[in-house]
């Protein structure tokens, strides 16, 4: 997959000294305390716009923007799973439980474990939950797309594989619904006092969540709310990630790879200013996030210099695409899938 000798730990050392020297390890209280307050006014601004508009279709206006703001809170429940928020991990759990579970209805304590093992295993087979049997309606491999389900039918992953390049944006209009599900799932499974924890507020935040929209609208146009609110948040929440590891080469489960080359050759980052920064909660600087996962996310942006300058003298290839073009390469990649075609050599690696 590669020619240039693997780099071990003590290069990845090498450069963490040149990124602790520069200060970028520090966290930033300050500016994740502006960003909590921000987002979670711009969160309650938007269920406050939703009451003054009341049983009117232009609810639905409404409806986008409540996706795009539950968007912006998963990202500080991102930061908080990684530790950036705050040195205390009893403070980024508190944080996630907030953002993540009471805002959102999502279960901060199923998805940080989860997030963990694709962070340790990027894009390898049987490693990484992110490309999994079951973890999405997609297939990443081509033996995934041709296998068959557990009770020998044939799969709906296989089904979708022929047609899922074009079936991808569509399909993430579900992802924020699924999310929930899985988040319930997950609970159901765990049964211990955490979950107990969890589950309340789950609970408490599909009572509020409902009981708002159905008493502000009528039947007809509550369920047009939830559909467009979901679904934009789901489709919102994909694209954010789609760009960062799909269309990369993926790795045999078996793959033997330093910590540096695995998580620089795996991931992309997207190019843009601060705009896209914002858009993609930090995201768009994929490879320096997956190098030092608990970096707040101020940080990445300075740091993008020093990583990509050192992979570019240690014959790393550090990969960059315009948002566009990382979209078209994750596209393919899900098409190469279809066709069953080697697709970590059809990328060049």
């Amino acid at each position: 997959m590669h020619t240039t000798p693997d780099l071990g730990f003590e290069d990845y050392r090498v450069l963490a000294g040149r990124i602790r020297d520069a200060g970028l390890m520090k966290r930033r209280p300050s500016y994740y305390g502006c960003k909590i307050v921000l987002t979670v006014a711009a969160y309650a601004a938007g269920w406050a716009s939703f009451v003054a508009v009341g049983n009117s279709w232009a609810a639905l206006g409404v409806a986008t923007a409540l996706g795009v703001l539950f968007t912006q809170v998963v990202f500080l429940a991102h930061d908080a799973g990684h530790l950036q928020v705050s040195g205390s991990h009893r403070v980024n759990r508190l944080v996630g439980l907030f953002v993540a579970d009471a805002l959102t209805g999502l279960s901060f304590d199923w998805w940080v474990p989860k997030h963990n093992a694709h962070h340790a295993h990027p894009n390898q087979i049987d490693r990484d939950p992110d490309i999994g049997a079951g973890a999405v309606a997609f297939a990443f491999t081509p033996d995934l797309a041709a296998a068959p389900s557990v009770d020998g039918s044939r799969g709906r992953i296989r089904l979708l594989a022929r047609w899922q390049a074009w079936l991808f944006f569509p399909l993430l209009l579900l992802e924020g619904v699924g999310l929930h599900i899985t988040s319930v799932d997950a609970l159901v499974r765990r049964r211990n006092r955490s979950a107990a924890l969890e589950g309340a507020l789950l609970v408490g935040h599909a009572a509020v969540y409902l009981s708002a929209v159905f008493w502000v609208l009528s039947p007809g146009r509550a369920l047009a709310f939830i559909g467009v609110q979901q679904g934009i948040f789901g489709l919102y929440l994909g694209c954010t990630f789609a760009p960062n590891h799909k269309g990369m080469p993926i790795l045999d489960r078996d793959a033997e790879m330093s910590f540096l080359r695995r998580q620089v050759i795996t991931a992309r980052n997207v190019r843009g200013g601060r705009f896209v920064c914002f858009a993609m909660g930090g995201l768009n600087y994929q490879i320096e996030h997956h190098l030092f996962p608990t970096m707040p996310r101020p940080n990445l942006a300075r740091a993008q210099t020093i990583v990509s300058d050192f992979c570019s003298d240690h014959g790393l290839p550090y990969r960059q695409d315009s948002l566009g073009g990382s979209y078209r390469l994750a596209l393919r990649h899900l098409h190469a899938v279809a066709k069953g075609r080697d697709i970590a050599m059809a990328h060049g690696y």
